[in-house]
Parts: C-alpha cells; structure tokens; sequence
C-alpha cells in the first residue's frame, strides 16, 4: 500500500481549497484535500494490515495530508511508551495548527502519572507547535480530576511571540475558567497574561455555553483596552 496514492484516491479539491485558507502557512500544493473522516477509515486500515511502520519512518513528509495522516495514527497507539516515542520523533515535522491539533493519543488518558512529565518539556519548548501541543494535552488531562493550582501558573509564564502559542494559552486559560473558575479567573484578575492573549482568553470564555451569563459580564469588565 502507497499511502499517498490512497490519500490521492480520497480527495476531493474543493476541500484542499477550504483547508488553504484555514492554513495559510502551508502551500496549496502541498494540500491534498483529504477529510478527516476518511483520513481516520484509512489511518484504521493501515494499524490492521500492519503497513504502517515504514510510514512512520519515512518523515518529512511531503504533503500536509500526510502528516493528517500520521498524526491519526499515532493518536491510535496503544502502547504509552512507543507512542511517546512517535511523538518525539514526529513533533519536529509539525508545521501548522491543524495537524498540531488532531494528534491527541488516546493512550494519555490511561498515563497521566507519566504524561505531566513531558507535557512540561513541551510545553517549554521554543518549537512553536512543539509548545502548542504540549499546552493542548495539558489542557486535555489536567483540568479535570488531576488538575492542580500549578498547572495555571506554568501556562502563565509561557511568553512568545508566536500567535499558535498564544492561542492555545487563551484556549487553555478559556477552558480553565469553565472547569476551574476560582483558580483561573485570579489570573485575569491580576492580569498575568499579555494584552493579547488576556483578551482572547475573556472572548472565548463568553463564547462558552459553560461560562453563567454572569460570568461572562464579569470577564467583559476585566478586558484590558
């Protein structure tokens, strides 16, 4: 099995077209317009027929279908260890939110104990979606039933530059203030984040079906002008 002539037999041009301008850092022709649910079917295929470890060596990839596509996968394993491992080896090649976002292994959920360990080293990253992803699965595990004050703190004082970290900050902080707003919403009262940042984190808070109308007239009054 090719997976690229499989991904190309998947396409569909109008939606390579809708993926461009959701992603604008990666060149149109390097999309081929493969949708996630077929994306996911083929990812299935390629874990039964056991085909996919020359796929998962052979990196970079060329197309950003490809990476869709590895991410899928990796998300799939079952084995903590060597899904660690995958995504050390695959994190360097992320280049956009997209596939930064869709790469979640199901595997963490089971793990955590281990997993804070290297959420912190990628969340401290200087690799932008290296960063970003280490903030999504802190985000995904750790404000429930393992949460804890200092997890707030370390996303805090993540500074950069770059506007795919600073969005998952605001998209954690948002999410904080739904599940843990006693503790999340000290760190917009003290305005502990950049202008930016703080302004996102209040918008897609009042955006929330899980903040209270109150909430939401609250935060409203803490935005930084």
């Amino acid at each position: 099995m090719n997976p690229v002539d499989k991904l190309y037999e998947l396409q569909d041009e109008n939606y390579a077209d809708f993926n461009s301008k959701l992603i604008p850092n990666v060149p149109r022709e390097k999309i081929i317009g493969v949708r996630i649910p077929d994306a996911r079917k083929l990812a299935k295929q390629m874990v039964q027929d056991d085909v996919c470890e020359n796929f998962l060596d052979n990196l970079p990839h060329n197309y950003f279908d490809e990476n869709i596509l590895h991410a899928i996968i990796i998300s799939q394993c079952k084995d903590y260890k060597k899904c660690i491992e995958l995504c050390e080896d695959f994190l360097p090649y992320v280049d956009n939110w997209a596939v930064c976002d869709i790469l979640s292994p199901k595997i963490f959920k089971k793990n955590r104990d281990k997993l804070i360990f290297s959420i912190k080293k990628w969340a401290s990253s200087k690799e932008t979606y290296t960063c970003r992803f280490g903030i999504g699965m802190l985000m995904a595990h750790f404000l429930d039933e393992d949460f804890d004050p200092k997890y707030l703190k370390m996303v805090a004082e993540i500074h950069s530059d770059e506007y795919y970290v600073n969005m998952m900050i605001a998209w954690f902080f948002a999410t904080a203030l739904a599940k843990k707003w006693d503790y999340a919403i000290e760190y917009l009262k003290d305005k502990n984040l950049d202008k930016f940042t703080h302004n996102k984190s209040i918008q897609k808070a009042c955006e929330s079906r899980r903040i209270t109308n109150e909430q939401k007239l609250y935060l409203k009054g803490l935005k930084v002008k």
